[in-house]
């Protein structure tokens, strides 16, 4: 069964290819500078691949290259005491990032690539890790698309148009809802109870961070033929014993704290969180 639902959402989980830019705009190497800034500007993307004329990817190139520039005076400028120290090999390579008149002049080689079966989370931790914003797809030797943070966005309004759901029973959302709770670290399952009517979720337990009820109510929402979350959490601050609860009329105003009185233990705090 575990084996089946992970092969299952191995099947559905979305992939580079899926929400690629088909249409790549690329550029020469041994085109100007300003031709590939108006490249870029009239057609509203951020960067080009540099594709030679043998068709070879060989660099891409950004507006992070363009905003250190003389034309601009944007040129690094560093005290002479630390220019000793950088080199004059790396000054040499800045001077004709800032200087250069072609694109093979001021792009970034040897540039990061992905395929069109590259599963979408890999495609955001390589964004994160390496503070990039696209990424060429790659089928063999040749450029077929390319992701860009744009893509992620219109994927995400894509899925977020789709047809609801349909509503599931009480029964099923309960079921679903402490199933969640048990895979989430952050989750404290054994001091959360759920009670579910005709569709409005009530949360009842303890929490000890004031996020994890904003974490589980989040949760809440998420579950399929769910219509509204009420949330009866009592928040334990571990540092001072205070005791807030009612975390829906709190945001109304009306909840009450208490500094005075002693924080629950565990297992009486567990009694407590059932309805």
């Amino acid at each position: 069964m575990a084996a089946d639902a992970a092969a299952a959402r191995q099947e559905t989980s979305m992939k580079a290819g899926d929400i690629m830019t088909a249409r790549v705009v690329s550029i020469s190497p041994d085109v100007g500078v300003l031709e590939a800034i108006e490249l870029m500007m009239k057609n509203h993307i951020s960067g080009l691949p540099v594709i030679d004329s043998s068709g070879k990817l060989v660099g891409m190139v950004t507006e992070g290259d363009f905003l250190r520039r003389a034309e601009t005076g944007t040129t690094r400028k560093r005290p002479r005491w630390l220019e000793f120290l950088v080199g004059p090999g790396r000054l040499a390579e800045e001077y004709v990032e800032s200087h250069g008149r072609k694109v093979a002049e001021v792009m970034t080689t040897e540039p990061i690539t992905i395929t069109e079966e590259t599963p979408l989370d890999e495609v955001v931790a390589t964004m994160e890790r390496r503070r990039i914003k696209r990424m060429p797809v790659m089928r063999g030797a040749q450029v077929v698309g390319i992701v860009s943070r744009a893509n992620l966005m219109h994927a995400l309004a894509t899925l977020g148009r789709a047809a609801p759901r349909p509503a599931a029973t009480d029964a099923a959302i309960r079921q679903q809802l402490l199933a969640e709770f048990d895979k989430q670290f952050w989750a404290p399952a054994a001091l959360i109870d759920v009670a579910v009517k005709d569709g409005v979720v009530e949360l009842w337990g303890t929490i000890m961070e004031g996020s994890q009820g904003e974490a589980i109510r989040v949760c809440a929402e998420n579950i399929p033929g769910v219509k509204k979350v009420v949330s009866h959490l009592t928040w334990i601050e571990p540092m001072s014993g205070m005791v807030i609860s009612d975390f829906d009329q709190e945001a109304n105003g009306s909840a009450t704290s208490s500094a005075t009185s002693p924080a629950p233990s565990p297992a009486s705090a567990a009694a407590q969180a059932k309805p």
